[in-house]
């Protein structure tokens, strides 16, 4: 038998839960043109400013040195202005000049100054024009599909020309319920589970049953729950270097750090299935073995997590119990399975239950009996 009693195990909680991007880019042209160049390749990484996509750069390249000599000539303009307002204004103060020759030379210095300022201006535009031609990444990430090919024209920014996914970090968003929330609430406030402050760890569960190597943190959780669901989403943040997760992907998501406290184990085959659900067998008065209704929760190693049925101090048979008869007192022998190595902390306060005319050694690895 074993005499349980509480104990601090690691808390259970696990969703579905699915990557995603932690940002996504559109690259789309902001100027029109036919494309005439896609140097990057589908579905590689590539850096930011890094280009994706020319589009025929030749008018925009021609408007550019148009603005440029019209800048040109607007600044020549401004320094012959400039040249001859200094010259006209010491004149005035001696009357060599009329009043109106030098307002008209400061009229011709302010309108200079405009149309220098006016062409800087279509230069800058024209630049950046010229600049669009040029498409690229505005993030780092692994470009996706390319939506328009060579010699396609685009007429701008309506046109989606591919995207870049930034994929290390990735994000795995994951939602509980509300009822796995409630439960949470009322359970930190009675102090049945302990939470570690800061951000919770989690790890990931990939479809072949492996963990993932890193480690993530959730870094955002919903103000409201879902109103199609009633859930409540969390997004963690994994490191992904090696680009293991992939958008879309589902995984399996563990909430660690979380402790259970008071916890009752008790070994998964010491709980048996009958017609009212699982029991154990509870050495009661007299030695004599009581079936007690449970309900177990989930598994820690080979135990199971007791929610009701047991309390501190209970001692549940573990092994034996096909062997006895109804009513009828058994005795104890120490329990020491070597091969089981995640009950051997527990060897001290474990004990096998036989019946009291059974021989003192008995094999421990007999199967229990399934009863109706």
């Amino acid at each position: 038998m074993l005499t349980v009693a509480g104990q601090t195990v690691p808390s259970q909680n696990e969703w579905v839960g699915q990557a995603a991007a932690s940002n996504t880019a559109q690259v789309r042209a902001q100027v029109s043109g036919i494309i005439v160049e896609r140097p990057y390749i589908e579905g590689t990484d590539v850096k930011k400013g890094t280009v994706l996509y020319r589009i025929d750069p030749r008018t925009y390249l021609a408007n550019l040195r148009s603005a440029q000599a019209k800048l040109a000539q607007s600044r020549a303009l401004l320094a012959n202005a400039d040249r001859t307002y200094k010259r006209l204004k010491p004149l005035l103060s001696e009357r060599a000049v009329a009043q109106q020759d030098v307002d008209n030379a400061q009229a011709a210095y302010d309108e200079a100054q405009a149309a220098v300022r006016d062409g800087e201006a279509a230069v800058a535009a024209a630049k950046k024009n010229y600049d669009d031609s040029f498409v690229r990444a505005e993030i780092d990430g692994r470009a996706g599909r390319a939506r328009l090919q060579l010699g396609a024209l685009t007429s701008g920014s309506s046109d989606l020309l591919t995207t870049v996914d930034r994929v290390d970090p990735i994000y795995v968003y994951f939602n509980p319920s509300d009822q796995d929330v409630l439960q949470w609430r009322r359970d930190i406030a009675t102090g049945r589970i302990t939470v570690p402050p800061g951000m919770l760890a989690v790890q990931a569960v990939l479809g072949d049953g492996s963990v993932l190597p890193d480690t993530g943190r959730v870094n955002f959780i919903a103000v409201e729950l879902a109103q199609n669901t009633g859930a409540l989403q969390l997004r963690a943040e994994f490191p992904n270097a090696r680009h293991i997760l992939l958008p879309g992907q589902y995984v399996r998501v563990r909430v660690i750090g979380i402790k259970r406290n008071n916890a009752i184990l008790v070994p998964q085959r010491a709980v048996q299935q009958g017609l009212n659900g699982p029991y154990v067998y509870v050495l009661g008065d007299s030695n004599k073995p009581v079936s007690r209704n449970v309900a177990a929760s989930s598994w820690e190693g080979t135990r199971w997590v007791i929610e009701s049925g047991l309390r501190p101090g209970d001692k549940v048979l573990v092994d034996g119990t096909q062997k006895m008869a109804p009513g009828q007192p058994v005795r104890t022998v120490a329990y020491r399975p070597e091969a089981d190595t995640t009950l051997r902390e527990q060897a001290d306060s474990t004990l096998l239950a036989v019946p009291s005319a059974a021989p003192p050694i008995m094999d421990t690895t007999a199967k229990p009996r399934r009863r109706p």
